[in-house]
């Protein structure tokens, strides 16, 4: 069916439907029927390329499980390097509360993660599209239930300078995982057919978000502040060029994904 990973999405659809970790599947003792029917039909799906998180109704980041579906982009595994990174940086930087803005995003699975992993931090997170949002919302509110610092959604564009004002030069962390393909990127039929538009496409050359949002940046960040932003793997020379065009922005470093191709920029906002 031309899935990539088809063992790997087998086990992870056989983990979800009998409730156990991927790594015990192997101590599950044989299902009943009515248990192997549901399974069978979960790997018809995934054959006809239904997104395996579509299937479960599940994405994770770090140790957080938030709900997808239609309207909303499915998180990606190269977004627990932006997670990875701001948790470093955190430890490394801010021995006090920290402040944390998450813009585009999306299901709210990198701030959610953050808010989990960090219990004493102030994570806002932004999103545009209404759909979007609604996930990121009931996501939040899901895991403010389950006992996490609650993380604050807002609706709004990344890009408006009167954007969250209230956070101008108290913000630690920036997070940024936003529409980011070329136009004429080629898509797998999972990403071409299941998520929205809206959430992939960054305009002709996969920059025109980005290029709005640097723009905010410098105010929201505090002195010594950092940014990560995930981009598409032809534009980690663009990005870092656009920081530092900007100017205010200091050890400006491109970072590779699992694959070795480039996938986000990390920079550090110079002293006012």
């Amino acid at each position: 069916a031309g899935v990539s990973s088809p063992r790997a999405d087998a086990e992870q659809l056989a983990a979800h439907l009998l409730g156990v970790p991927r790594t015990r599947l192997a101590l599950v003792p044989l299902a009943e029927p009515a248990v192997l029917e549901a399974y069978r039909k979960m790997v018809d799906q995934r054959a006809k390329r239904i997104p395996l998180q579509y299937i479960t109704g599940v994405a994770s980041v770090g140790d957080v499980d938030v709900e997808v579906g239609p309207g909303v982009f499915v998180p990606r595994p190269e977004t627990e390097l932006l997670f990875a990174w701001a948790l470093s940086f955190l430890q490394a930087h801010c021995r006090h509360a920290p402040v944390v803005l998450d813009l585009c995003t999306g299901s709210g699975a990198l701030a959610l993660a953050i808010a989990h992993a960090r219990p004493d931090a102030v994570v806002h997170a932004v999103e545009r599209d209404a759909r979007a949002l609604d996930w990121a919302r009931r996501n939040a509110e899901h895991r403010a239930q389950a006992g996490d610092t609650p993380v604050s959604v807002h609706a709004g564009d990344a890009g408006d300078p009167t954007l969250l004002r209230e956070l101008d030069g108290r913000v630690d962390v920036v997070v940024c995982n936003p529409p980011y393909l070329p136009l004429d990127a080629e898509l797998e039929p999972e990403v071409a057919e299941y998520d929205p538009p809206q959430a992939l496409f960054g305009g002709a050359d996969g920059l025109d978000v980005i290029r709005t949002i640097v723009g905010n940046l410098g105010r929201w960040l505090s002195a010594g502040g950092g940014v990560a932003i995930e981009h598409d793997d032809a534009n980690g020379a663009g990005v870092a060029q656009l920081l530092h065009d900007h100017g205010g922005f200091t050890d400006i470093m491109e970072h590779p994904d699992l694959a070795e191709k480039p996938r986000y920029v990390t920079a550090l906002r110079s002293a006012f």
